[in-house]
């Protein structure tokens, strides 16, 4: 497996270097061929037959059995007609493309032959990574307004599936074939055991529109938007002469790989960190422990607890305070609560940055109270149900909320208010609440989106889920733009589904609250799950996950636990002794200090030979920066085992550097080079049925 690893990098480096000063799209009349020595595609033109299709999709340098020999590209309906790469398409033009990100490819403009829009097809490749990244744009060439739905970005068409799991569910769970996914299928892969062969396939469409199908109405692929018959459709009204752009797919193929562990664990968290463009990778200090009042102090807060909490919390290492829920007049207007803060934030807000910590607040971004001014100057802001009623989206009947439509003027209203408590308060953290297009409590989706008619951005209900869900993201956009290091956390209750996260929120916000689970004892299993089903195909640190409390007795399993995803931790610290409080100052500096040695919260990698977490076993993770070699952390847990020891290995090491493993007070454990961590490693003792250690590995320069 090791020798198989080395071979891999190898490839890499060689195509690093044969592609470094080259273009990775080239075409004559006949054939776009995308390659950047890793991965090849080969396109066919429509100069000569009118057809757009995949000849042939395949890991440079071998073979590849999924595919048949003509694949339709995509396929999607305009005013109710099926297109597809086999309809008759004219040749517009080829140019080369390049993102921000280091992405190098080519866009092809196409006609329909009816001449009713032009489309374009946009391939994007990246140095040294396997994907192959795509979108579509349309073009109303009519005179009248036309309707898009059913957008299949990718489809591909397969040849024998026999032998091949389906790995769904952020990619970690296993079934056969036929398989439709949904909102929760950021990540679909595909492995075929016999051949050692597979594709990874990632949806960056935005909530409910995601739909990624194996087998489901053919024998194929397919990867975009919704469909007009599935539950929540994707729809868009083009405008004559106006354009559109959809979400984009990205692609792996791959092979010689006896599991997909080192593609899902090194290749993809790779291409999802560099070239991907999510926000995580553009802050320069990432959180490595965080406070929140939610739990359990609920709405329950004014200004002298909030104070004695910060100073509890500063005392503890903590490196962020948020103020949760509880701070305002209501929803809608966001005063301040004159009686809870009868000297505003301000002063608040100014302890908590004196104290050495970031100040954080809660906010519902498209909520208002019915008794709110703001609903009652504008109640043509607010959404529409299907009987032309005011409703929640998040719970529907709640008497003390209504919920915003962003196609309206509350975008301008609500960016003006997070503008000013970002700017004049010197916010450094948003947790941004509720729902906003659907919502994670309610399955029916006639209770979703906004029905209302004359809304400025959608025209019917189902234009709504998208129009809303991109103008989220604009507004987040903006308030980076005003403050770049600010650190958004859009929670699952905002997506608009249970413990949801995907790619689309990982481009315009930093993280997303996951959980609410509640138990002193029962919570670090119910973390290290979350994490572990969450990662890798999401980047640990976005992983938000609610809500240990600080003053538990196995407060300190709950910091373990969550150094594997981004630690946060409630609860009420003035309860703690000054031993504990010190005892926590230790793992809050350990935890910057290794952050600040191998930027760790950049990465996390599963612990080889440690599965799900679940009660009875061992489980674990290994946080290693793959970038630098440098090292990492280690964490290892007996959650209830019968085994007292355990071997461990560590992957992902450089294999001819020596490394140093140490406990977190800095005694040498073993030290081995990084081949012999990942074959011979080392044996490991938990004494008590429920525990688990951090652990430090260094490179030792020579």
């Amino acid at each position: 497996m090791k020798k198989l690893h080395l071979t891999i990098c190898i490839q890499l480096l060689l195509a690093n270097i044969l592609f470094a000063a080259q273009p990775f799209a080239s075409w004559n009349k006949s054939f776009l061929t995308l390659t950047n020595g890793l991965v090849e595609r080969i396109i066919q033109l429509p100069a000569d037959t009118g057809k757009f299709v995949t000849l042939s999709y395949k890991p440079v340098g071998g073979s590849f059995g999924y595919f048949q020999k003509t694949n339709e590209d995509f396929q999607f309906e305009w005013n109710d007609r099926v297109y597809s790469g086999r309809s008759g398409w004219q040749l517009k033009n080829i140019q080369t493309v390049a993102d921000e990100n280091g992405g190098d490819g080519a866009t092809v403009t196409l006609i329909s032959n009816d001449k009713k829009f032009e489309l374009t097809v946009r391939y994007l490749l990246y140095p040294g990574n396997p994907v192959i990244r795509k979108n579509l744009s349309f073009k109303n060439l009519g005179g009248e307004t036309a309707k898009l739905q059913s957008v299949d970005v990718e489809k591909f068409e397969l040849a024998s599936m026999t032998f091949t799991w389906i790995m769904s569910d952020y990619g970690r769970r296993k079934s056969l074939g036929p398989f439709l996914g949904g909102r929760q299928d950021a990540l679909v892969g595909l492995h075929n055991i016999n051949s050692q062969q597979g594709i990874i396939i990632g949806n960056e469409a935005p909530g409910v529109l995601k739909r990624t199908s194996v087998l489901w109405d053919a024998s194929d692929i397919c990867a975009g938007l919704t469909h007009k018959d599935d539950v929540y459709p994707f729809r868009k009204w083009i405008n004559a002469r106006d354009s559109f752009e959809t979400t984009k797919v990205f692609t792996i193929v791959y092979s010689h790989q006896q599991t997909p562990d080192s593609i899902m664990n090194r290749t993809l968290p790779d291409f999802i960190r560099k070239y991907m463009g999510i926000r995580l990778s553009k802050l320069d200090h990432k959180p490595t422990f965080v406070y929140n009042t939610w739990v359990p102090f609920k709405k329950n807060i004014n200004e002298k607890l909030v104070m004695e909490l910060a100073k509890a919390a500063a005392a503890a290492g903590m490196k962020e305070f948020v103020i949760d829920d509880g701070w305002q007049d209501g929803y809608g207007d966001w005063g301040i609560d004159s009686i809870k803060f009868p000297h505003g934030l301000t002063p608040v807000f100014d302890y908590i940055k004196s104290l050495g910590m970031k100040p954080g607040l809660w906010l519902s971004i498209g909520s208002a109270s019915p008794t709110s001014q703001v609903f009652k100057t504008h109640p043509e802001w607010f959404v529409k149900n299907k009987t032309d009623n005011f409703t929640s989206l998040h719970v529907v009947d709640e008497k003390d909320k209504y919920t915003a439509c962003f196609s309206t003027g509350w975008y301008d209203y609500i960016k003006k208010i997070l503008l000013q408590l970002s700017l004049t308060y010197g916010l450094e953290y948003f947790k941004l609440d509720f729902a906003t297009v659907t919502s994670a409590y309610l399955f029916d989706p006639e209770q979703s989106g906004c029905y209302a008619t004359n809304h400025p951005r959608h025209r019917d209900q189902q234009e709504s889920f998208g129009v809303n869900f991109e103008l989220m993201w604009q507004l987040f956009d903006e308030l980076h733009a005003a403050k770049p290091g600010l650190f958004i956390d859009c929670t699952f209750e905002a997506m608009g589904g249970l413990q949801l996260i995907d790619y689309a929120m990982l481009q315009h916000a930093e993280g997303n609250w996951l959980s609410n689970f509640y138990g002193a004892h029962e919570v670090d299993l119910r973390i290290r799950n979350m994490a572990w089903w969450r990662s890798p195909a999401m980047p640990a640190t976005a992983l938000v996950i609610g809500n240990p409390e600080m003053q538990d007795s196995s407060w300190e399993q709950h910091i373990k636990s969550l150094a594997g995803a981004l630690p946060i931790m409630l609860g009420d610290p003035r309860k703690l002794s000054a031993s504990h409080l010190k005892k926590y100052r230790f793992y809050a500096d350990w935890l910057q200090q290794m952050e600040n040695k191998y930027q760790f919260m950049s990465f996390r990698q599963d612990l080889p030979g440690f599965g799900e977490p679940t009660e009875g076993m061992w489980d674990g993770f290994e946080r290693i920066n793959t970038e630098t070699g440098t090292g990492g952390i280690i964490a290892v847990f007996r959650q209830g085992s019968k085994e007292v020891k355990r071997k461990i290995t560590i992957q992902y090491l450089d294999p001819g550097r020596k490394y140093m493993l140490t406990n977190m007070h800095g005694k040498n454990i073993t030290s081995l080079s990084g081949k012999d961590f990942a074959t011979l490693g080392f044996e490991w003792e938990i004494e008590s049925e429920y525990d688990g250690d951090l652990l430090e590995i260094t490179a030792v320069n020579n």
